[in-house]
């Protein structure tokens, strides 16, 4: 985030720690960042970035880290667009006891390619959806 590197991570911002679950929802943070600024409590725009990163790579290592020792892992990879943020980058690497492997930035891309080229190895496989297919934002991964 561009505006947080210039920021104090000084506003008090919720965590969403979700207990018994490994997942993890950003929408109370930024509705409470959204309420403060609309309340006028909250002008300095850098402010708000640098506290908004603060909440979520606090979340991030530390559920990450925690699954990463549940699943007893030799080492956590760092990818996706995310990964290029720099603060998460030496968050992770800096509290994490298991070795973490952090691409250059430039490495670092949204998944959006990765999802498009699925999408057109399935098209030519012949796997096709119908029109009506819908979101489903809390399907498992696993």
């Amino acid at each position: 985030m561009q505006a947080a590197r210039n920021g104090i991570a000084s506003i008090p911002l919720p965590r969403a720690w979700l207990k018994g679950t490994n997942d993890f929802s950003f929408s109370g943070v930024k509705t409470a960042l959204l309420r403060l600024v609309e309340g006028g409590k909250v002008t300095n725009k850098a402010d708000a970035a640098a506290s908004f990163q603060e909440a979520v790579v606090d979340v991030l290592v530390t559920k990450t880290v925690a699954v990463a020792k549940e699943c007893r892992v030799k080492q956590i990879l760092l990818a996706g667009g995310v990964a290029s943020n720099e603060l998460l980058r030496q968050r992770l690497v800096k509290n994490s006891p298991i070795p973490v492997l952090v691409p250059e930035p430039v490495l670092c891309t949204d998944n959006a390619a990765m999802i498009a080229a699925c999408g057109y190895y399935r098209f030519r496989a012949g796997k096709v959806d119908s029109l009506d297919l819908d979101v489903v934002p809390s399907l498992k991964l696993a």
